[in-house]
């Protein structure tokens, strides 16, 4: 098992954790709106690459920052992050919530970023392919939801959870909240997403139901140039899911 390092950052006040291992060029990973599934399959990437895993703020181990209100704010803090660690461009991948990120920062910074990988992002509303309002689950209905094989995550859930891993999750999903609770989707993200002409790839779980992968579809429309590949046998956590969704996006950014 590779070991990540833990460092520790300071960006407008604000510490973060974030974790590294590899070298290579720069790996940036944007992770999604839960961190308790943690980021083992990202080892594989540090064969190539230096990984970086950083926490956003009011997510994992990393300071909240409660005056951070939308996904601009986020974008920013990522470009003071990258400055502060000295680092001009990078390979960006996103999931999820960190999808939508990725593809915020990718439109507003593109000669930052090398190659672009979205891996099932939010962001866009699809009216024909809804997502799930998972701000309107409770904490039991949306781990099922999260992936094909529950086995694949169930080690990651306490029996009995402690008021840590309660009071930890609590906190992501309001930060998640103070995000999306009246703006579930960007009105002006199609507009721009043409802008994305880094080389870039689109990536889901065929079963995905929080953001369905038939939303491919609109995002390829948008970004024409996007390859796209739909993972047979595995949910919104494809990455956990499959190793060779981690490996296709190794060979993609290789």
């Amino acid at each position: 098992m590779v070991r990540f390092e833990r460092e520790t950052h300071e960006v407008n006040g604000v510490k973060i954790v974030m974790y590294a291992a590899g070298s290579g060029q720069p790996l940036l990973f944007l992770h999604g709106a839960g961190t308790f599934h943690g980021f083992e399959f990202a080892g594989k990437w540090t064969e190539n690459f230096r990984v970086l895993v950083p926490y956003h703020p009011g997510f994992g181990e990393s300071d909240d920052d409660p005056t951070m209100l939308d996904m601009h704010d986020y974008v920013m803090h990522y470009v003071e992050l990258l400055d502060t660690l000295g680092i001009e461009k990078v390979n960006l991948v996103g999931f999820s919530l960190g999808g939508y990120l990725a593809a915020r920062f990718a439109i507003e910074h593109r000669e930052r970023v090398i190659k672009l990988a979205l891996i099932g992002p939010a962001g866009l509303r699809d009216k024909d392919n809804p997502p799930a309002d998972v701000l309107a689950l409770s904490p039991e209905q949306l781990p099922p939801l999260l992936v094909s094989n529950f086995d694949v995550i169930k080690p990651h859930l306490p029996v009995q959870p402690d008021l840590d891993f309660i009071a930890d999750r609590y906190r992501e999903m309001t930060t998640v909240a103070r995000l999306l609770w009246e703006k579930p989707w960007d009105r002006k993200l199609p507009r721009h997403l043409h802008r994305l002409k880094m080389p870039t790839l689109l990536l889901w779980g065929e079963e995905d139901k929080i953001i369905p992968s038939a939303q491919a579809k609109l995002w390829k429309s948008l970004i024409p140039a996007a390859d796209v590949e739909i993972v047979g046998g595995a949910g919104h956590l494809v990455l956990d899911e499959k190793p060779e969704a981690v490996t296709s996006i190794a060979r993609f950014l290789s």
